[in-house]
């Protein structure tokens, strides 16, 4: 028996590995992971990798209490046409713009993969 696909999606961002789900019969690309095509309910889909790049949808930046610095939390398209939530580092937060260009990171926080983006 082959492991849900969100524990198949986090072994693989373990390895450093961003997948995606594909349904085999319209070539739609699907996340977050699941065992059937959203909307079709078709049961054949495959894993692919995914390229990485993708474009800011939308932001927000939440301040916390000090000294706790600024974070993102951003909205991105991947280029497979995959909406996903994470967050934009490298630069500041209230330097991450809708439009802007990102590249898919794997980083660890708290023993766990995170997948995360940097601007490009």
């Amino acid at each position: 028996m082959s492991p849900h696909p969100e524990a198949h999606w986090r072994a693989a961002l373990a390895e450093g590995r961003l997948l995606l789900q594909r349904a085999r019969a319209s070539g739609t690309a699907f996340f977050p992971p699941r065992i059937m095509e959203p909307g079709t309910g078709d049961e054949e889909v495959e894993w692919i990798e995914a390229s990485g790049m993708g474009t800011v949808y939308a932001v927000t930046v939440v301040h916390p209490r000090p000294p706790a610095e600024p974070y993102d939390v951003a909205l991105i398209d991947l280029d497979e046409r995959v909406r996903l939530m994470s967050r934009v580092d490298g630069i500041a937060a209230e330097a991450v713009r809708i439009g802007q260009r990102v590249r898919a990171r794997i980083v660890e926080e708290e023993g766990q993969p995170l997948l995360v983006f940097e601007a490009v």
